[in-house]
């Protein structure tokens, strides 16, 4: 894939696109790094990133992969802050990315450079699609809510992204962890919802749910805006991350992450 400093005719642009796709799906496939996009190509505009994106993620459903849900991440100051990425990203789930909890993840064999999150999943019991999603509207929508941890990963070196870069790469998607239990969201205060994180034992990180756009319902609303714009809709049945509650901190072989999800439960995942 070549580096281009100037704009491209648009059948040279889809090209490049494509080229992108299938170098991000390569190294994947590889659990390989490659340089920034937004280095190689710094025309790259949001849209050109999200049609990457859907390039990426055509090929793992071409090999079999099946879509479950969405993603948002980056919504917290403290994500922002560390990634250097200063808006939301937003990406699919498949089928082939949630681990069972308890679970075990072998970081050779399926990631590159692993970061743990812990998050607020939403399970939509029927459709949203924006624009003028409110969050009454994620509320009605909403069958469940489970403790969830989103491992991210990230196919560009050394974390080294900003927004192009990120949403290109599915907004670094990873694996996801999902708690046994199920609760309604109804009644319950999901801003002030705390998490606390254990990471081998050891106290590591609380926050909450404020911590994302002010509330998880505003993440997915938001969520739901953006996508909407693209002609994606959040499905009944969908698996929704609504972000990090807390820092982002990196898993390495011997790592066993905990969280506990006030009103919810727990969740638990191993590195090995």
């Amino acid at each position: 894939m070549s580096s281009t400093s100037l704009p491209p005719d648009a059948a040279s642009r889809a090209a490049l696109i494509d080229s992108a796709a299938q170098t991000l799906h390569q190294a994947w496939r590889q659990r390989l790094t490659i340089a920034p996009l937004r280095e190689q190509h710094p025309w790259l505009t949001l849209d050109d990133a999200y049609a990457i994106s859907l390039g990426f993620l055509q090929r793992r459903t071409q090999a079999g992969e099946r879509v479950v849900g969405k993603k948002i991440g980056v919504t917290s100051k403290a994500v922002q802050d560390m990634l250097g990425v200063h808006q939301p990203d937003f990406g699919f789930l498949t089928d082939a990315m949630q681990v069972p909890n308890g679970g075990n993840i072998e970081i050779g064999q399926r990631m590159i450079q692993p970061r743990a999150e812990a998050e607020i999943a939403l399970i939509l019991r029927s459709s949203l699609h924006g624009p003028g999603i409110t969050e009454r509207d994620v509320l009605n929508a909403t069958d469940s809510i489970a403790a969830c941890f989103e491992i991210v990963d990230s196919r560009i070196d050394s974390w080294n992204i900003r927004i192009v870069d990120t949403v290109a790469d599915n907004a670094s998607c990873g694996l996801f962890v999902l708690g046994n239990e199920r609760v309604s969201p109804r009644g319950l205060d999901l801003a002030a919802m705390e998490v606390r994180v254990k990471k081998n034992g050891r106290h590591l990180s609380r926050g909450v749910g404020a911590a994302v756009q002010g509330s998880p319902l505003a993440a997915v609303a938001w969520l739901a805006n953006t996508l909407g714009a693209y002609g994606v809709t959040l499905d009944a049945g969908d698996i929704i991350l609504s972000g990090s509650l807390v820092p982002l901190e990196s898993a390495a072989p011997g790592d066993v992450f905990e969280l506990d999800l006030d009103h919810v439960g727990s969740a638990i995942v191993t590195f090995s």
